[in-house]
């Protein structure tokens, strides 16, 4: 199976509808000072951590309800002009660009936990609820959210690109996790899908169908998820390794032999420079897994000896410890503020991420082929990976002021893209389609696979106006 030769939307394509004032002051008649047509806000809701760039939508409507959400699009509707939730913009596919025009519907302000049901593991929130703001919430309970993409997203976002992150290896992502929603469909019609029960056999599963939607096919405006209960114990650590293979055949035995291991997350020596640089942190500059494990004292203590082993005989070595909160969250903040630290490393340079996934068996050949093929390009990278379930993300910093330097980074895409799917994985593991990658999810699926989806985005949003330029052309 091949990627695409050429190098995949270097730029999306601008086809802006016109937004008639007519709506613009029937927005403002209905929400007054929550509809702003000052370029500033525009603007601020017309990026996201893509390179793209695109002209801001022409209006921003902050939402404080579901009624809100409905008579926004209901207005939308009756001039057919684009609607575009935004959350808080941590979005890295172009997903947030109004390449049609229209308005961004922001749910920051919908920030509300709804309800908690302690006793059945599960909370109810509003789209604008963070995953941070969520576990201070429900702290006291003794459980916690799992799901961990990194940036302090939404819920309502993580749903919409099926997120999933550093936890994943563990406790799965968006997909496994998230119960039901509160959807509000292209017409403005407010629907639900799902329940708090595990599981249900009633119907076309609707709630799957809308997580990884990426706002294509309505706007989430609640979401029920799945809690776990906080481990007993938890206990990090960090091992340095010879080379890359070493620390990849590492975590390929750890998984194949079933240690349940919660993270275990690769970062390779060019990005352990640079978050040692940005956090100031004395990290030994080699290859390193960070790694953690929950569950009872014993069980932690038995999993980490066996990783311990597992690394030893693959000439891991300088392992330590971080057992206090403390300790891990120092970890953890700077693996999470990688991406922040490369982009410091080169003044002015934008980051073309990757996010391919493969089977475990293949992470190897996949990863190692890839490094060779950007060393010898000279395009400065980072790579981070949450490698205990195949996924990896390079970065390749370039400055956007030249174009053979995109070129080459999409180049590298394209090479990478193309690997993973000959090795049976696919273009993204968590983040989404957006603008980026419409064609390469033509070559994974194929294109029947995207008719059908075309099929059910003109059936649920026949005037195509639910973010529309995402993920494939209509």
């Amino acid at each position: 199976m091949n990627a695409p030769t050429h190098a995949t939307h270097l730029m999306p394509e601008i086809h802006q509808r016109e937004v008639p004032q007519a709506l613009i002051d029937a927005l403002k008649t209905r929400f007054g000072e929550r509809c702003s047509t000052v370029l500033v806000v525009r603007e601020q809701h017309g990026r996201d951590e893509s390179s793209f760039a695109a002209p801001p939508p022409s209006a921003v409507v902050f939402a404080e309800s579901t009624q809100d959400v409905a008579d926004a699009v209901k207005l939308a509707s009756a001039y057919s002009v684009p609607v575009i939730p935004f959350g808080v913009g941590s979005s890295l596919e172009g997903h947030l660009l109004a390449v049609q025009g229209g308005i961004s519907l922001d749910v920051s302000r919908m920030n509300h936990v709804l309800s908690i049901n302690a006793e059945d593991l599960t909370v109810t929130v509003e789209p604008g609820v963070t995953r941070k703001q969520l576990n201070e919430e429900i702290k006291s309970t003794g459980l916690f959210f799992p799901i961990d993409p990194g940036a302090d997203a939404t819920l309502g976002g993580m749903s919409a690109t099926r997120a999933s992150g550093t936890n994943a290896v563990r406790y799965g992502t968006m997909r496994e996790n998230v119960l039901a929603l509160e959807v509000v469909t292209a017409s403005g019609e407010v629907i639900h899908t799902g329940s708090r029960a595990k599981k249900s056999s009633a119907g076309y599963d609707l709630t799957r169908l809308m997580v990884g939607s990426e706002g294509t096919l309505g706007v989430i405006t609640a979401v029920t998820v799945k809690l776990y209960p906080l481990p007993e114990a938890v206990s990090a650590a960090i091992c340095s390794f010879p080379s890359i293979e070493a620390a990849v055949r590492t975590t390929i035995q750890v998984i194949q032999m079933g240690i349940p291991i919660a993270r275990v997350e690769l970062i390779d020596h060019n990005t352990v420079r640079m978050v040692n640089a940005h956090s100031k942190l004395g990290l030994r500059e080699e290859p390193m897994l960070l790694m953690e494990f929950h569950g009872s004292p014993a069980g932690v203590k038995e999993q980490a000896e066996l990783v311990q082993e597992i690394a030893a005989e693959f000439g891991g070595n300088a392992f330590e410890w971080a057992t206090t909160p403390e300790e891990r969250t120092r970890l953890w903040t700077a693996r999470h503020n990688a991406y922040f630290a490369a982009i410091q490393s080169r003044p002015g340079c934008r980051a073309i991420s990757t996010d391919t996934c493969v089977p475990i068996s293949r992470l190897a050949d996949c990863l190692l082929e890839s490094i060779t093929e950007v060393d010898a390009s000279g395009i400065p990278y980072f790579l981070v990976g949450h490698v205990g379930d195949g996924n990896f993300h390079f970065g390749y910093l370039i400055d956007p002021n030249l174009p053979e330097e995109r070129e080459t980074a999409e180049a590298l895409n394209n090479k990478l893209v193309a690997r993973a799917l000959s090795l049976e994985g696919t273009c993204t593991g968590e983040h989404g389609i957006g603008l980026h990658k419409m064609d390469f999810l033509v070559t994974e699926a194929g294109a029947g696979a995207v008719d059908m989806m075309r099929t059910i985005k003109r059936a649920l949003d026949p005037k195509n106006i639910m973010n529309p330029g995402k993920i494939f052309t209509l």
